[in-house]
């Protein structure tokens, strides 16, 4: 029976130590690795992180790929002297939290001459109202706000709030930073202390894989250092790091920047004809989980707005791809999207009907605009032969030509041509034959 109980006598288990990544995290603007430029001595971040003017409030937003420093950074900001740390999380942090801590904000800066750091992680999931809500305290500098997003800031942050902060982009780290995060974990009390050693290729692999982002390489190392650890060794192997990271990752955010840059390189790349990096950027998108009806859209319109007439076969290989996509769902649809994309981008290229409708409607919508000829007005309802709708009308394929000698567009436009064929591919023999075929409808043309 004792054996049910022995749990109560023993002593409370040890506190488990802070993950690597949290351990590691600098203590000061020396010790951040990259973002040199937004860290030059001077700059406005640095003045704020060394605590340079303490009556300052500056609030600043912090946009960057994920594991770039923006946490960071806040943190160091907050170690200033006469300042106190604040942390929200805009994924479970509503109105009512914002407005404790501006209270509590503006008490600590009256009582206690202590100045609030605010650091709001995912600014762009705060709501319209929540954003509205830090304003008061932004504005009379109850609080410095510090907010990291991975989103455009233009796009997810309220104009107010963003007049009010210093917007900062921050740029990937590179992979000699990765590198020297690493070394430095490897060496330093805070980290491994020494216990591990790390052969060169061990290195490399955990640089490439950790897809430049700082948070992933050092939980990563940690991961290796616990698989070597288990096997009772003091070396990290590549083998180790395979296992602590699988596959690169994705920087990708389906909702997000990222989102509509990858996108655009996707189009631009069909567009530019270099199928390499069409591929490259449909297999980032796959990888991510985009919706594939989401690409196979995409691959559609730019059949038609970028390959159109040169190669008119490509909008039909476009529309089957997307139904293929339908039929077969993932993984299998990839193959047919990939099969499309590398037809558009190897096809020649012509906008020019796209081009053609553009210009159409802008005549239209700048009035250019007169009645229907009436030789080409609807003749069937009763009473339309008696106001003279279709007298005149030559039906094409009595001719000779299949081509028939009258005018289509309206008084006003009579002699408008829209759609000027370009000189390749499939567009080369269009241009051409419609040559011909204006010559022959025109009143004024020769046969």
């Amino acid at each position: 029976m004792s054996d049910l109980f022995t749990g109560s006598d023993e002593a409370p288990a040890a506190k488990a130590p802070a993950p690597l990544a949290v351990r590691m995290r600098p203590r000061s603007a020396d010790e951040v690795v990259g973002q040199a430029d937004l860290l030059k001595p001077g700059s406005a971040l640095r003045r704020l992180m060394d605590g340079g003017d303490s009556r300052s409030s500056t609030s600043v937003i912090l946009f960057g790929p994920p594991g770039t420093g923006k946490t960071t950074l806040a943190h160091v900001i907050a170690k200033a002297p006469g300042r106190r740390f604040v942390e929200l999380s805009a994924i479970t942090a509503g109105v009512k939290d914002v407005r404790r801590v501006m209270e509590e904000a503006l008490t600590e800066r009256d009582m206690r001459g202590k100045r609030t750091v605010l650091f709001l992680d995912e600014i762009h999931r705060f709501t319209k109202a929540q954003q509205d809500a830090l304003l008061p305290g932004v504005e009379n500098g109850w609080v410095t706000l510090v907010a990291a997003t991975t989103e455009n800031p233009s796009f997810s942050v309220i104009s107010p709030l963003l007049s009010r902060s210093l917007l900062l982009t921050l740029s990937p780290l590179t992979p000699d930073d990765i590198r020297a995060l690493v070394q430095r974990a490897l060496r330093d009390e805070r980290g491994l202390a020494g216990a591990f050693a790390m052969g060169e290729e061990a290195l490399e692999d955990l640089v490439r894989l950790s897809g430049n982002d700082a948070r992933r390489a050092l939980t990563a190392l940690e991961a290796a250092a616990d698989v070597a650890s288990a096997d009772d060794r003091e070396e990290i192997t590549d083998d180790d790091v395979e296992q602590a990271l699988q596959k690169s990752v994705v920087r990708y955010d389906k909702d997000g920047d990222q989102h509509y840059d990858v996108v655009s390189a996707f189009i631009k790349s069909m567009r530019g004809s270099d199928p390499d990096a069409a591929l490259h950027y449909l297999a980032r998108m796959i990888e991510a989980g985009e919706d594939p009806r989401f690409i196979a859209r995409r691959v559609v319109i730019a059949a038609s707005e970028d390959v159109g007439m040169a190669d008119p076969t490509a909008l039909g290989v476009a529309v089957s791809a997307a139904q293929a996509v339908q039929m077969l769902g993932m993984p299998e649809g990839r193959i047919p999207l990939a099969q499309a994309v590398v037809h558009l981008a190897t096809a020649p290229k012509s906008n020019r009907a796209y081009m053609g409708l553009e210009k159409a409607l802008a005549d239209v919508r700048s009035g250019r605009i007169s009645p229907v000829p009436p030789h080409l007005r609807d003749a069937h309802y009763p009473g339309a032969k008696g106001l003279g709708h279709g007298k005149g009308y030559v039906y094409p394929h009595d001719e000779p030509t299949s081509v028939a000698r009258q005018q289509h567009l309206p008084d006003a436009i009579a002699s408008a041509e829209y759609y000027v064929p370009g000189k390749t591919g499939a567009e080369r023999d269009v241009a051409a034959r419609l040559e011909r075929i204006r010559r022959l409808q025109r009143p004024d043309g020769v046969d």
